[in-house]
């Protein structure tokens, strides 16, 4: 009897922990893909801006990419440097915007393109 609760209990504890798991990758998916953002960096931005990926990452801290992106600024910030530029489309911004973040100009980070 007592080795079934201690079983139960075990099973529950293992059930929750495949469920928190699987919940953690998955918002960390919907995030965004830093690789994939410096990709679309390269494909759309980098010929009208006029700079790589690197420098236009270093024109905010983490904190203003952050604030940016939060307010549904991305593409205006891009603008602003790139005039020539495109709008990027929606589905594009989460990784874009992971790449600006990865290697802002407090990040530490320096991105290969």
């Amino acid at each position: 009897m007592k080795g079934e609760k201690m079983l139960k209990k075990l099973l529950t504890l293992l059930f929750a922990a495949v469920v928190g798991l699987s919940m953690v990758s998955t918002s960390a998916f919907a995030a965004g893909n830093v690789n994939k953002g410096q990709k679309l960096y390269l494909k759309k931005l980098k010929k009208a801006c006029g700079m790589n990926g690197g420098e236009m990452a270093k024109k905010h801290t983490q904190a203003e990419w952050k604030a940016i992106y939060d307010a549904g600024k991305l593409n205006d910030e891009f603008l602003k440097f790139c005039p020539k530029a495109k709008p990027l489309k929606d589905k594009y911004l989460p990784h874009v915007y992971q790449f600006m973040y990865n290697y802002a100009s407090d990040s530490g980070n320096v991105p290969s393109c």
